[in-house]
């Protein structure tokens, strides 16, 4: 079976490294020459072509750069992330990469777009710890997040607009540190022009609509897709009536949500209750 047949038949991770042999190989460059050129050993090299490691994005960015390949390792790896994914999720993340309106509804945790590195780190491990996923993949999620939340700093942003119930600032996620840093960054976050964050108190008892994380993103062709996630897989929701029940409980949210300007002081007033 030649490298291309395999590539067809493997796994993004196998084809990742079977790309990088091809490409070395039409350079005529050993393993220890390729790895000189990006900065790593011969024997990582060699790890990397028979699929022993696992590509991060700064390796796949480094032979995009020595190949002059574009984005092409860069692509492989995106797709190697994905599959360690929810099934449905990197569907969601096509149509959240081009969106031009994002409303979301954060649950119990912040949403990921809005984590922090150290917050999104200690939801991953938690979930290592209770062998829901292995290291490696936890690791990948926090990467592709890390992808994912280069939307929030496009020259050009979509509006966001979230809905934090209450309890997503007062779980001591990581702890009190990566927590503080977490509700910091919220209020960052929420001083941007195209940022909106409004808090859910408490005290909406049953008036909260939703029982479940939503997303709604409005797409560059004017339709309008909704996101949700059960714990065995996420689904993109195109049906026009249920999208249009989605958003008017979501306008119905909004107006029983605190305001902008009350829902950053109680997300203040948090964080100095945890780091005074």
């Amino acid at each position: 079976m030649s490298d291309n047949d395999a590539a067809l038949q493997s796994s993004p991770h196998v084809r990742f490294g079977l790309e990088l042999r091809r490409s070395r190989r039409a350079r005529q460059w050993s393993q220890v020459e390729l790895g000189k050129r990006m900065g790593y050993t011969g024997a990582f090299v060699s790890y990397l072509e028979r699929a022993k490691r696992a590509p991060t994005r700064e390796v796949a960015v480094k032979a995009d750069e020595v190949f002059e390949t574009g984005q092409k390792f860069y692509e492989l790896w995106r797709k190697y992330t994905r599959a360690a994914l929810l099934e449905g999720f990197p569907e969601f993340a096509d149509a959240e990469a081009k969106c031009r309106r994002l409303r979301t509804v954060g649950l119990i945790i912040v949403p990921g777009l809005f984590q922090t590195p150290a917050y999104a780190a200690a939801l991953a491990s938690a979930a290592v710890r209770r062998g829901a996923i292995t290291r490696t993949e936890a690791d990948e999620r926090t990467e592709y997040l890390a992808v994912r939340q280069e939307l929030l700093n496009q020259k050009a942003p979509p509006v966001l607009h979230a809905v934090l119930e209450e309890g997503c600032l007062h779980r001591a996620i990581g702890g009190p540190q990566v927590m503080a840093e977490q509700l910091c960054h919220l209020e960052e976050l929420a001083q941007r022009p195209n940022i909106t964050i409004q808090v859910a108190p408490f005290s909406l008892g049953e008036n909260l609509t939703f029982t479940l994380p939503v997303v709604l993103l409005d797409l560059p062709d004017h339709s309008v897709v909704g996101y949700a996630e059960s714990i065995a897989k996420g689904h993109l929701e195109r049906s026009r009536a249920a999208v249009t029940a989605w958003s008017r409980e979501y306008d119905h949210l909004l107006v029983e949500a605190l305001p902008r300007a009350p829902s950053l002081a109680l997300i203040r007033k948090a964080r100095k209750e945890i780091q005074p």
